[in-house]
């Protein structure tokens, strides 16, 4: 059994078109929405503009077509679908519904835009032609940062390094380098006493300077315990010697006394009175 398409297109099938097309004048839908003023016809292109995007998105699933053809349906695809925003603006305008918020969306979402390129969309086949599959591809979200309380969870003593003896590798390594350096550093000072020993003619190492000994206890150095003896006078009593002037009981209590006596004046005492025993010490040159 044919297919319709098939069947359209018979010889009869055209024929009998013509007949029913005779003596009609077939109208084209305006290159501009805005030459046209009555509402019915503004819906009505805008019904048949949705009815060639229909059939255009249905062809363009098909990827067997080539990527030339895919890509002129995704552009002329596009192209219909800006016409029909206009149409619908221009339904707005004359009383009509407002499309662009109660339409349906599906022709729409069929459609991907490419991040950043607003308005072209991609459908079908177009999806996965060569240069628009990479432009979909999101990149791989990166690992998220540890924060400072979880970087410091894998801090401990083997971080710092005080586990490194515990595998029993590390201790014998270093005592074996150990010996190694050590016996190096003798075999030096062998050699360097050797030579020096060849070129003084026979001198012996006893004529060098000896280095001073600084535990060496002198002979003019007494002990505290000795001094403290010194120190002690015939009876036991112990004496001191003093650095600066002390000064003695009587001379503390005339000093005590005389300070009394400035504060008992500076109390009681008027000024003038306080001027004339100034003047007074003055001419007894006290």
């Amino acid at each position: 059994m044919a297919r319709n398409a098939e069947k359209a297109m018979t010889a009869l099938a055209r024929f009998r078109q013509a007949q029913l097309e005779e003596g009609k004048v077939k109208e084209r839908r305006p290159f501009l929405a805005s030459e046209c003023n009555e509402l019915p016809k503004a819906e009505k292109w805008r019904r048949q503009i949705i009815s060639e995007i229909s059939k255009k998105v249905a062809q363009i699933q098909n990827a067997g077509l080539g990527e030339f053809k895919i890509r002129d349906l995704n552009d002329e695809i596009n192209k219909l679908l800006r016409e029909k925003g206009h149409w619908e603006v221009r339904i707005k305008e004359l009383g009509g519904p407002d499309y662009g918020r109660i339409g349906p969306k599906m022709l729409d979402h069929e459609g991907k835009e490419v991040p950043g390129n607003r308005g072209y969309k991609y459908f079908g086949a177009a999806k996965d032609l060569p240069g628009v599959r990479e432009l979909f591809e999101k990149e791989p979200a990166q690992p998220p940062r540890k924060t400072r309380a979880e970087l410091m969870k894998d801090i401990d003593a083997e971080y710092y390094g005080y586990r490194d003896e515990d595998d029993g590798v590390l201790v014998p390594l270093e005592q074996e380098y150990e010996k190694q350096v050590i016996a190096e550093a003798v075999a030096k000072w062998k050699a360097e006493k050797e030579a020096r020993l060849a070129g003084g003619g026979g001198v012996k190492e006893a004529e060098e300077e000896e280095e001073e000994y600084i535990y060496a206890v002198k002979d003019d150095e007494q002990s505290d315990d000795e001094t403290r003896d010194q120190m002690e006078g015939e009876d036991g009593a112990q004496t001191f010697i003093a650095h600066v002037p002390v000064p003695s009981q009587k001379e503390i209590e005339e000093a005590l006394v005389r300070r009394k006596k400035m504060e008992l004046l500076q109390k009681y005492a008027s000024e003038s009175l306080m001027a004339q025993s100034e003047e007074a010490k003055t001419l007894l040159g006290l």
